[in-house]
């Protein structure tokens, strides 16, 4: 089970973050990162042994990528391509091999719903990395079919410090108890997950409020569970 953390979006961002971390989710300029986070991000992994994923999304500084978008699949592949090569070259100077690939925010979701979208996704980060990548993602819909299609590794996420709906999806930022800010209560909900089968990674986000005691938490009990580090699809 890996505890992967969406980082190198904040320019303050806690280096205990990556410590915490089996795999950091890394912004690659789409929705935010430049070539100097992206290598403070690589940086910070080989020094605590994290491993590296490429966080791609829909091209959206402005909204931070969490607002949905209308891309032909021509180009939104060609935009995931060039995002995840921007961070394979920066840890290709570092020595270090891309292996995950995770979309962020509006594309993640969009990615489940989707098949195109999906599709222009996993193509895009191929394109980049190889068909040796493991995709992150929802444990249903598109973009767990287009994987299989692909022939490239899945490992199903679900989230420690978010609330989902009946239907497994996110409950909307926008909405009261959406996010989860107690260490006790985020660490006891990957434990749930951990326990309840299907699901092969954890994610926190490194922008949630208290970010550090969250994934310091659950990073705790994934590991007194034994829980921690698999990362096996």
């Amino acid at each position: 089970m890996l505890l992967d953390i969406d980082l190198g979006e904040l320019p303050d961002e806690p280096e205990a973050l990556y410590a915490c971390a089996h795999l950091a989710n890394v912004a690659c300029g789409g929705h935010a990162g430049d070539e100097a986070s992206m290598r403070r991000a690589v940086a910070m992994c080989i020094a605590h042994g994290t491993r590296v994923g490429a966080h791609p999304s829909y091209p959206d500084r402005a909204g931070f990528g969490r607002q949905p978008m209308q891309m032909a699949p021509g180009a939104l592949r060609a935009s995931v391509g060039a995002q995840c090569a921007r961070l394979r070259d920066v840890a290709r100077e570092a020595g270090v091999a891309l292996a995950y690939v995770k979309a962020h925010g509006a594309l993640y979701h969009a990615a489940r719903a989707d098949a195109d979208v999906a599709s222009a996704l996993a193509d895009g980060a191929i394109d980049a990395l190889g068909t040796g990548i493991t995709i992150v993602g929802p444990p249903a819909g598109e973009l767990l079919a287009v994987a299989a299609r692909a022939g490239v590794g899945y490992a199903r996420e679900g989230f420690a410090d978010r609330t989902t709906r009946p239907d497994g999806t996110l409950v909307p930022r926008s909405e009261p108890g959406a996010l989860v800010t107690e260490p006790a209560a985020a660490a006891r909900r990957a434990l749930e997950l951990a326990t309840a089968g299907g699901f092969d990674a954890i994610c926190c986000h490194g922008d949630t409020p208290g970010a550090v005691a969250i994934a310091r938490a659950v990073r705790d009990a994934l590991d007194a569970r034994g829980a921690g580090g698999d990362a096996s699809p």
